[in-house]
């Protein structure tokens, strides 16, 4: 779905039947502007009355009268507004409410991996951000453009109205005004709030990456400068915000200074128009009014030059949401097959993230049996997690073909793909609901003595016999905090009762303690009871026991064996296994 439209055509595709409300807005808004000047007519005419009659100031006897009527237009003014604002923010609400939905179902619709590839921080930034963006424009921008729009057209025929040369002096330090801020507000802002939005982008997903590996950095005593791409986004960041400042810096100043100096234009006109001798009271008169009518002129031109950036922001948002809603989710079948069993096989299989140029994985063909168990092991960085994820169609493989129990996994429904593998990340995240809720996401009709069933096979008794609520205790803000090790002892609950015949576990241990890792490893017993079973892992420990061990290298199977095989081959599964025993026998002052 391409960008095609207008900002405003875009948004009002979200509005619904809410649209007649902001275009209600703007009517309200222009009138609110026409009644707002009003009361500067009704002030000239106290003015002239008090000139008249000077100094015998009893004669004016209208002076009350057109005060009370000032006073009486400026409150409808605000009403109007108030009314303006009423529809304007009703309206907003929805269409952003609406975009944050159209987006949200999108994600839910592309492939898992989209996510990660993007990173968790940018796509939130997106889907928050930059659908506020469209709620402030919306709600506040548009009805005070149409107001800012009718103010200054209303006030060029009050400025020509009563002193055409008056007028004319006026809008002179509009014109050097808007002159000195063309280079600032020109066509290079488009680009330049782009690129801010990219640097404020880039280091909003960095810091989440950065807090999330915050107990790294503890446990090191690490600074921020060790993660370098936070500090960088950082520094990228201040860079370009402190470039564009004093950019801007001279324009604005300038335009500040010419478009609050039209007193000084008014005065130097008074004195060329009195020529030395006393000034008439007409001209006086037509002065003072001008001196006290053209402040607004300023503030509406403020308003008016904020139009365009306003609109440029918007223009960037609506962009980053088109950047999500413009990918294709991952081709559906219509008459999907069935798988003939829990079998899983990769025939010749490469794969490619997006924006790389090397392969994460390269030819790579294995079988995995039904009721197997498997592990993939292998250096950081060599297709494991890839693997796993392309097991559960996270992605499409650019060459050859994934199957399950025979069929190639693009040829299953994505849900019944969903119902035949159950995933097991290693940093598996809770919601901010209860224990009994986290864990019947799987399953959302299951009763409360299966959720207790499968929690007690995931070793969690421990867990809710010293919660005050049992599985109803709440997790997280206003509830209870779990270790690493009991959140995915829960998520592990969560897959048992999901009991998905292919169970793919990625480093699943490796936050866990050693306590909790013994819990897991019998979860894990538990889990995958005739089940066929796929384990990517760091621990070798935890992967003794597999039928079958493929070492992964640089995207490419090294070896395969089982664990005896591969030790004796002398292969890099032998080194890693030898320099695996070395590290668990270490203790301080030296090798055991």
């Amino acid at each position: 779905m391409k960008k095609k439209n207008g900002n405003l055509s875009e948004l009002m595709r979200f509005a619904g039947r809410h649209k007649y409300l902001t275009y209600s807005s703007w009517v309200l808004s222009v009138v609110s502007a026409a009644l707002a000047l009003v009361p500067f007519v009704y002030i000239f005419f106290i003015i002239k009355e008090a000139i008249e009659v000077a100094p015998d100031f009893s004669q004016a006897t209208n002076i009350a009268t057109n005060g009370w009527m000032a006073v009486v237009f400026a409150l409808a003014s605000i009403v109007v507004y108030v009314g303006a604002l009423m529809c304007s923010h009703l309206s907003a609400f929805r269409i952003a409410g609406n975009v944050r939905k159209t987006t949200m179902k999108h994600i839910s619709e592309l492939p898992l991996g989209f996510i990660g590839e993007a990173g968790s921080g940018k796509v939130r930034r997106i889907v928050n951000d930059s659908s506020a963006a469209t709620e402030t424009y919306l709600a506040h921008q548009l009805p005070d453009m149409a107001g800012a729009i009718a103010t200054p057209l209303g006030m060029m025929v009050m400025l020509f109205l009563f002193d055409w040369r008056f007028g004319l002096i006026c809008l002179l330090p509009v014109i050097l005004g808007f002159a000195a801020m063309w280079k600032m507000a020109g066509p290079k802002m488009a680009q330049d709030m782009k690129d801010y939005n990219n640097a404020l982008e880039d280091m909003n997903n960095q810091a989440v990456e950065y807090v999330r590996g915050i107990p790294v950095v503890k446990t090191f005593g690490q600074t921020v400068r060790s993660f370098k791409k936070f500090q960088g986004s950082i520094d990228n960041y201040y860079k370009f915000a402190t470039g564009y400042c004093k950019k801007c810096r001279r324009p604005m100043i300038l335009f500040t200074m010419f478009i609050n100096s039209a007193f000084a234009f008014l005065i130097a006109l008074a004195l060329i128009l009195a020529g030395g001798r006393a000034i008439a009271q007409n001209t006086l008169l037509n002065f003072l009014f001008y001196v006290i009518f053209t402040p607004i002129l300023t503030t509406a031109l403020m308003k008016v030059l904020y139009m365009s950036e306003n609109g440029m922001v918007v223009s960037d948002a609506l962009a980053r949401i088109h950047s999500i809603l413009d990918m294709k989710p991952l081709p559906e079948t219509k008459d999907g097959e069935t798988p003939d069993d829990n079998s899983v096989e990769f025939e010749n299989v490469s794969f490619r993230y997006r924006n790389t140029e090397k392969d994460a994985l390269s030819n790579v063909s294995f079988k995995v049996n039904a009721g197997q168990t498997v592990a993939f092991v292998g250096p950081s960085g060599g297709g494991k997690t890839t693997v796993a994820g392309l097991i559960s169609r996270f992605w499409d493989v650019r060459e050859g073909t994934v199957k399950i129990g025979g069929v190639n996994v693009k040829n299953i429904r994505h849900n019944d793909l969903m119902d035949n593998v159950a995933y097991v990340f290693q940093d598996s995240r809770l919601l901010k609901t209860s224990i009994f809720d986290n864990v019947r996401l799987s399953k959302p009709h299951a009763s409360e003595i299966e959720v207790l069933n499968a929690l007690h096979k995931a070793q969690c008794d421990d867990i809710v016999a010293k919660l005050p609520e049992g599985i109803h205790t709440k997790i997280g803000t206003k509830g209870v905090y779990l270790s690493g090790g009991e959140q995915q002892r829960i998520a592990i609950a969560r897959v048992i009762l999901k009991d998905a015949p292919i169970v793919v576990l990625d480093e699943a241990t490796a936050f866990a303690d050693p306590e909790n890792e013994v819990l897991v490893q019998r979860a894990f017993a538990e889990l995958s009871k005739d089940k066929t079973v796929i384990m990517i892992a760091h621990r070798l420990t935890t992967v003794r026991n597999a039928d079958k061990i493929y070492v992964l290298k640089d995207g490419r199977i090294e070896d395969a064996g089982t664990h005896e095989e591969l030790v004796k081959s002398g292969s890099l599964y032998a080194k890693m296994w030898k320099d695996y025993q070395t590290s668990i026998s270490w203790k301080v002052g030296g090798a055991k």
